[in-house]
Parts: structure tokens; C-alpha cells; sequence
């Protein structure tokens, strides 16, 4: 009898001593490295994708634009989906928990905040992004205010790689290079908007629409990769069949 009680304490005590299930799991900083650290950074910088430590970012994503690229990942990126609906293995309140604990580690009022920040999303309008790709004023905002860095056809240059680069533009979406335009990388040295629009002759901050066109422009050199590489497929299937 005396084993038996023995042995059923101890059943109750490794029992409320057992570690949380990772869905129970309501502490920010325990969802923060599990989840986010491993590309964003331990503290939300200098990792292989965007800061989160930045308040610039902070101030100008929706809120609700954040919970659905949490919730459901970025397309065209390495962002993955993490609400559990959505095949990822955070319940709703944890999503919750990691967005309110970004902000409220992170966020703050940006610095040199002259004048209106720029919308996160791009702008709904009519212009057909292709041609906006080929404006002379797209080709103009981008050798002035990234070409010192990317080379003035995006090819690359003494203080940053190439943006014209198959690698780089199979894992970025257009919304993607809009944020990085917008917000830099302040982790590692890009300027902001605010800083490339100094480069140009009239020195203000980028607007919507020279950001739109900077990001039109750099996503079309995206196109002659995929037809490159849905040609090579093409050929590569039309060998194996012969």
C-alpha cells in the first residue's frame, strides 16, 4: 500500500511538473526565439530577413496587415504561414501575443519624421506597373538613390550586391522590396526613404509614387529570369521526353 501511495504521488508531481505544451505557451520572449529569432535576429535585427526591432516599420504597418502576414506568411518570400489554420503551429492568442510584444518592445517614434510617412501597402492605382518600370523617372530615382550602393543598373557595386540577381528576386515580393525601400536596413546600413530621396536633386524624402517606381522598376529585371528559367525547364522536359 505504502509503494502504491508513494508511487501515485509522484504520478501527480511530474504531472504539474511537466514543461507547457507548445501550445500553451503564453510568454512572449519563449515565442519570440522559438518562431521569429532564427531570421529575424535574437533581438529583432541582423538576421537574413527585415528587422522588427525598427520603429520606422513599427509606425507604418497596419496592424492588421501584420497579424495576416504572421498568421498567413508572405508569398514569393521565406515568410511561412504560422496560424494553425493555416498550416504553421501558433493558435490565434499566440499570434496575438508575438504581434503585441513586437510593438511593444520595439516600437517607437521614428527618427527625422519630416513631413508624412509613406503608406506600407503599395497605393491602388491604375498605372500599369510595367510601364511604370519603364518610365525615365524610375530609371533616374533608382541610379540616384540606389545606384551608389547596387551599381546604377542594379548590377551590383563596391558597397552592396546585386539587385539584378536570380537568387534575390525568386525569394522577394513586390511588397517585400517595397518595405526594404521604405525602411532600409538599419541593421546593416541601407538609408531609409528618407535618405536615398536625399540623393536626389530636389533632396526630399522618397515619395509613394518614386517608391512605386523604384519597386516596378526592380521587379521587372524579375521577369527575363522566369522566362529564362521557364524555357530552361521547357527544353530540360523536352530532352528527357526524346
Amino acid at each position: 500500500m505504502a509503494l502504491v501511495l508513494v508511487a501515485a504521488g509522484c504520478g501527480r508531481r511530474l504531472a504539474h511538473e511537466r514543461p507547457p505544451r507548445p501550445s500553451e505557451v503564453r510568454d512572449f520572449e519563449q515565442l519570440f526565439a522559438r518562431n521569429c529569432s532564427g531570421c529575424h535576429g535574437a533581438e529583432g535585427r541582423l538576421g537574413p530577413a527585415p528587422p522588427l526591432a525598427d520603429p520606422l516599420f513599427l509606425a507604418i504597418i497596419p496592424e492588421a496587415e501584420m497579424k495576416r502576414v504572421v498568421s498567413e506568411g508572405r508569398a514569393r518570400t521565406l515568410m511561412p504561414a504560422f496560424a494553425r489554420e493555416q498550416g504553421g503551429t501558433l493558435t490565434a492568442e499566440q499570434v496575438d501575443i508575438v504581434i503585441s510584444g513586437v510593438r511593444k518592445k520595439w516600437a517607437g517614434k521614428p527618427d527625422d519624421t519630416a513631413g508624412p510617412l509613406p503608406d506600407y501597402l503599395a497605393p491602388a492605382d491604375k498605372t500599369d506597373v510595367h510601364a511604370r518600370a519603364n518610365r525615365e523617372e524610375a530609371f533616374q530615382v533608382f541610379a540616384l538613390s540606389c545606384g551608389n550602393c547596387h551599381g546604377t543598373s542594379g548590377q551590383g557595386g563596391n558597397e552592396a550586391g546585386p539587385l539584378k540577381n536570380a537568387a534575390f528576386l525568386s525569394l522577394v515580393s513586390d511588397q517585400a522590396l517595397r518595405r526594404i525601400v521604405i525602411t532600409g536596413r538599419p541593421d546593416l546600413g541601407m538609408p531609409d526613404f528618407r535618405k536615398l530621396g536625399a540623393m536626389l536633386p530636389a533632396g526630399q524624402p522618397l515619395t509613394n509614387e518614386q517608391i512605386a517606381d523604384v519597386v516596378a522598376l526592380v521587379a521587372s529585371w524579375r521577369r527575363p529570369v522566369e522566362q529564362s528559367q521557364t524555357a530552361s525547364a521547357a527544353a530540360a522536359g523536352g530532352s528527357s521526353e526524346r
